[in-house]
């Protein structure tokens, strides 16, 4: 059988992979999809989502229809989560979908020259005929709309959610004036849509944040290890490159810029050898803040790793245990998520559970994860917020939504004179609507530099 007629389902199943053959170093790696296979598995989840979840979600918040409007290389958040995988998009945009009621399909119309490989009917060509002859492609969504007739519109504006906010003011001004007073009285806001569909996660996604989440770890495991580190020689700056390029030798987009920092250093080598020098150093406690974005999907994961002293052959237990209570803090994290509950709902149960139980310094400040990186789901807690965080936090949870369980300790590490200390942990996690799940594990010992 040829490749290009395997199922996207086979392949995330593990059937047809590439073992990142040929790149340097890469016998550890979890099997990464081909380019080929990638466009396949994601066509196929795209497609599923169009199927079942666009209903629930246009049923739910109450819409008949929806319009997507945007211009080439502007491309609206929600639309680029609606469109084949490598789909070319020239000039305008725009998206129609339509819910004739219950028991009929949504319909799904394609008003635009893109390809859209069956994921959408088209509506409209460059060289219109039949209808829509001598029709400009504005015109033909007049037509569209009003033989609908909906009674309520969602347009994609937000003044709280980024990715709810996809159509620019001059789209927005063209569609009024295209469709009358009558139908733009119809226009409202669609962000409850918006949110609900790339909040929701099908099982099928989630195998796909799984399989991102996998590579993310093995190129952190890499880079905090002795293959790449050599203590009073390697730089944070080589540490950063060094994930800059494995992420593109596997073909990989980073989900943001790569942070690595020492961010703790024994006291009797900081009294030689500050911080600023970046020079890695015996003693060291080094962390990361990265991601990669593999399948359409983000990670988000910040781990720690620790430079034995000369004579040691583990970390020191002061180190140790700020780890675990950061583990415990997750626990208590993951105990308290329950739906409909917003961000600032969460973000109070969570630190006062944390502080019921002994964690004397929690901090909290997750977020949401998926298609994007922070949106657009509820925030749980700001660094500098720890009560509420507005708007962004009045977002309720929803079931098999995927977050980021980003927080934070502070303790004594006794073997460094009792100087006080930030534990600093980040895990990717799904939450099914009764528990929560570390997508890949989640790191609860550090990774150790000889």
């Amino acid at each position: 059988m040829k490749t290009t007629q395997w199922t996207a389902r086979a392949l995330l199943a593990g059937l047809v992979l590439l073992t990142a053959a040929g790149v340097a170093g890469a016998a550890d790696f979890p099997p990464i999809l081909k380019m080929r296979e990638r466009k396949a598995a994601v066509d196929e989840v795209t497609k599923l989502r169009l199927d079942t979840l666009l209903p629930r979600v246009m049923r739910e918040t109450g819409f008949d229809m929806w319009l997507l409007i945007c211009n080439e290389d502007a491309y609206d958040p929600v639309f680029l989560t609606m469109i084949p995988e490598d789909a070319w998009c020239p000039i305008t945009q725009i998206l129609v979908y339509y819910d004739p009621g219950p028991g009929k399909a949504i319909e799904r119309l394609n008003v635009s020259r893109t390809n859209m490989e069956g994921f959408h009917t088209t509506a409209w060509t460059a060289a219109p005929t039949g209808e829509d002859e001598g029709k400009s492609q504005w015109e033909a969504l007049a037509r569209i709309v009003r033989e609908k007739n909906p009674k309520k519109i969602g347009l994609n504006q937000s003044d709280t959610i980024w990715a709810a906010d996809g159509l620019s003011a001059s789209l927005k001004d063209r569609l009024v004036r295209t469709l009358g007073p009558d139908l733009a009285s119809r226009l409202r806001p669609a962000e409850p849509m918006s949110v609900l569909w790339l909040e929701t996660l099908l099982d099928d996604d989630i195998k796909l944040m799984e399989k991102a989440a996998a590579v993310s770890h093995a190129i952190i495991a890499e880079t905090f290890s002795d293959k790449v580190i050599i203590p009073d020689k390697t730089t944070i700056d080589d540490l950063v490159f060094h994930y800059r390029q494995r992420t593109a030798d596997f073909g990989l987009d980073k989900a943001f810029r790569p942070f690595f920092r020492i961010i703790g250093r024994h006291p009797e080598v900081l009294k030689i050898h500050p911080l600023e020098d970046n020079i890695i150093r015996r003693g060291d406690v080094l962390h990361c803040d990265v991601g990669v974005k593999y399948l359409r999907y983000n990670s988000d994961h910040q781990e720690m790793a620790y430079v034995l002293r000369p004579g040691e052959t583990d970390v020191p237990a002061g180190l140790k245990a700020g780890m675990a209570e950061g583990n415990k803090l997750q626990d208590i994290y993951c105990g308290e998520f329950k739906a409909v509950l917003t961000g600032n709902e969460l973000l109070g149960r969570i630190l006062a559970k944390a502080k019921a139980s002994g964690i004397a310094k929690p901090r909290v400040y997750s977020h949401s994860l998926g298609y994007y990186l922070h949106e657009p789901g509820p925030l749980i807690g700001l660094p500098w917020a720890q009560d509420t965080t507005g708007l962004r936090g009045e977002v309720k949870l929803v079931p098999n939504s995927a977050f980021t369980v980003e927080l934070s300790v502070e303790r004594p590490v006794p073997e460094w004179g009792g100087q006080e200390f930030r534990f600093r942990l980040e895990q990717d996690v799904v939450f099914t609507g009764k528990a929560m799940t570390f997508l890949d594990g989640r790191q609860t010992r550090y990774h150790v530099i000889h």
